[in-house]
């Protein structure tokens, strides 16, 4: 099966039907959430403190909901108008443009507290254009991102590499422009379980965490763990539900935002008027 990057480019690829069909197939909300939590696990956040966090690729904002629910505000950057489109009609709380990573990440040095990034990375390993030399486009990318994290943050990129060259050309660059860190591996003996996430650190050089599946009783813990996480947090949907809508009122109340008060009348559908 060809892989997406070799089909289009990636704002050309995903147009409208691939846009909504990332948004309303649950095999695919089903992987984009686990990953997503993941990722937000490998930063290694502080607890209880809600942080401002950058998710680059941010697509349709799968993965926005899910930092939204954990407690944090965040700021997506996307190059796919369509994909950028439904998280406008999704209401997500996240701020969203659009932008293509590898001219740069253009925020202010030191605004965010962590950067993720879900299944994006890779696009910038090949040439759309013939003015894209991917050595160049992935040194403005890290570069960018390292000077737009304070200094004591992580961005964790959850990537499909296609062989090991890949993965030393993004890690070779990431470094070149002042990261430390490197790949971790899930379920490393698994064809279909397998995730590769880059972990980058700006705060100096650390020990890097291990996979999920490389050790036994932490793997069966983290995998309960997600699996209730799973189970217990619904991604936003198309279609305000009345539970979606308190939900978000109550997630603004908490941030001092004015809202208006809950009635019987809240979330129930109208009828048309002509």
């Amino acid at each position: 099966m060809s892989r997406p990057e070799h089909l289009a480019p990636p704002e050309i690829f995903y147009d409208e039907v691939e846009a909504k069909k990332y948004t309303q197939n649950s095999r695919i909300i089903d992987v984009q959430v686990q990953m997503s939590d993941r990722a937000v696990e490998l930063l290694l956040l502080p607890e209880d403190t809600p942080c401002y966090l950058l998710d680059i690729g941010c697509g349709s904002g799968l993965s926005g909901s899910v930092l939204e629910e954990q407690g944090h505000t965040w700021v997506g950057i996307d190059i796919s108008p369509a994909m950028l489109e439904v998280a406008v009609d999704r209401e997500v709380e996240g701020d969203i443009l659009q932008g293509d990573m590898g001219q740069g990440i253009p925020f202010r040095a030191g605004t965010f507290d962590g950067a993720i990034s879900i299944s994006a990375l890779q696009w910038l390993c090949n040439a759309d254009k013939s003015s894209h030399k991917p050595v160049q486009r992935l040194y403005k990318f890290f570069s960018s991102l390292y000077a737009c994290l304070s200094r004591s943050a992580r961005a964790v990129l959850q990537f499909y590499p296609e062989n090991s060259n890949q993965m030393e050309l993004l890690t070779t660059q990431a470094m070149k422009a002042g990261f430390y860190g490197g790949v971790v591996v899930d379920y490393p003996n698994s064809t279909k379980a397998k995730k590769f996430f880059l972990v980058l650190m700006t705060g100096g050089n650390m020990s890097l965490p291990k996979g999920l599946g490389t050790e036994r009783d932490s793997n069966n813990a983290l995998y309960a763990k997600r699996e209730s996480i799973k189970k217990g947090k619904a991604l936003k949907s198309l279609k305000c539900s009345r539970n979606w809508i308190l939900e978000k009122k109550e997630r603004r109340r908490r941030q001092g935002k004015e809202v208006k008060p809950d009635t019987k009348y809240t979330g129930r559908k109208r009828s048309s008027r002509f």
